[in-house]
């Protein structure tokens, strides 16, 4: 595993784009700072830009970094969830602008997976995590899903997991707003 964190890291480092598996699904990730990187991800998955992607921490405490005001009740949320919980916080900021949505917002996962966290943890700073899938066509939840066009066109393909045959399912998804309000978008 850490060789795979290793090399990934350094692909990242370098602007390029990962396959790896994360707390959910397979995804295609960057770094979620660097533009170039999240304009690759969208020309490969043929995504419309203005459809926006996530990000992954592995630590809630990064998330001030990246969120102006994140609301009190996110603390709980990520305290207390026993799925993978994707929040959606007004304010984004320090991350590539076309990962922002129109509104300012940004999708953001603590991921508590062993191998997407220590990722995270060794990169120091955000990966993009999206579906490891042309943009229409099916999510797959295992390795052996993904088709040979992500595969070939990624610049690091990570090992890790590569045999597991477990079903995943994506995460939930809520958007909080400052004002306190929460409306959850997929359970």
């Amino acid at each position: 595993m850490q060789e795979d964190i290793r090399k990934a890291c350094e692909v990242l480092r370098n602007g390029g784009v990962i396959l790896y598996p994360t707390d959910t699904i397979w995804g295609i990730g960057c770094d979620a700072t660097n533009e170039e990187a999240v304009r690759k991800i969208y020309e490969l998955k043929q995504r419309d830009n203005n459809k926006s992607m996530l990000v992954l921490l592995d630590n809630p405490v990064k998330l001030q970094h990246y969120v102006s005001d994140v609301p009190e009740i996110a603390w709980d949320l990520i305290e207390l969830t026993e799925k993978p919980l994707t929040i959606i916080y007004e304010g984004a900021r320090n991350l590539a602008p076309s990962l922002i949505a129109a509104d300012g917002s940004i999708g953001i996962r603590i991921t508590g997976e062993l191998f997407s966290r220590e990722l995270c943890k060794q990169f120091r700073k955000p990966i993009v995590s999206t579906s490891a899938n042309i943009s229409g066509t099916p999510a797959p939840s295992r390795f052996q899903q993904i088709s040979g066009e992500i595969r070939e066109k990624v610049d690091y393909v990570v090992t890790c997991r590569q045999k597991e045959q477990s079903e995943t399912e994506s995460s939930s998804i809520i958007r909080l707003g400052r004002n306190g309000t929460i409306q959850i978008i997929r359970k």
